[in-house]
């Protein structure tokens, strides 16, 4: 019996210390990830905090500050993916609602612009610049025109779960008038010739 207690205590302390080590190991990581952020260097950042959820994928703050990374290096496909999880793990953030459905919308308009672009397995990828006629405008593909749509419907729909999370949310009026954007869009004025 005494043995069994031993090796309970043993395994306790080792899985002890190894939590700790790896919380040590994240907090140092994020740390250096703000490092990098506050240089703008997105790269590195976003490299550190990758290693952070690669040890611990349950924290909350890695993953938004990663979706931020993202968003500051205009990766608005990877920043979305990013804040989903980020609110898997907090649902009732409202930052988190306003900063997807700004991603949402960024991406939106890449697509709807050609920056961003759909191979036929459905992932998107940057087009290289010798790949781009500036002097043509682009005309999205069915596929990126359905993903256009359903990333605006996303948007205005978490733009509106941050003014229910934040009612009294100072930019009230900003984000009112950005869903009204989204649903109004401008439309493009015809030259005169």
């Amino acid at each position: 019996m005494k043995k069994v207690l031993l090796l309970a205590a043993i395994l306790f302390v080792a899985v002890a210390s190894t939590a700790c080590i790896n919380n040590l190991a994240v907090q140092d990581l994020n740390n250096k990830a703000k490092v990098y952020m506050e240089k703008g260097d997105y790269t590195q950042a976003i490299e550190r905090l990758k290693s952070c959820i690669d040890l611990d994928p349950s924290i909350f703050e890695t993953h938004y500050n990663l979706a931020v990374a993202y968003t500051k290096s205009e990766n608005y496909a990877d920043a979305v993916e990013e804040y989903k999880k980020a609110l898997e793990l907090k649902p009732d953030s409202p930052d988190v609602y306003y900063s997807l459905a700004t991603a949402q919308n960024n991406l939106a308009i890449d697509l709807q612009q050609g920056v961003v672009r759909m191979n036929i397995d459905d992932t998107l990828y940057t087009p290289k610049a010798e790949e781009v006629d500036f002097d043509e405008k682009y005309k999205p593909s069915e596929k990126e025109q359905q993903l256009i749509d359903e990333l605006y419907n996303s948007a205005v729909l978490n733009f509106q779960k941050y003014l229910e999370l934040n009612p009294n949310a100072q930019d009230k009026a900003e984000v009112e008038a950005q869903i009204q954007t989204i649903i109004n869009p401008p439309q493009p004025q015809e030259v005169e010739q």
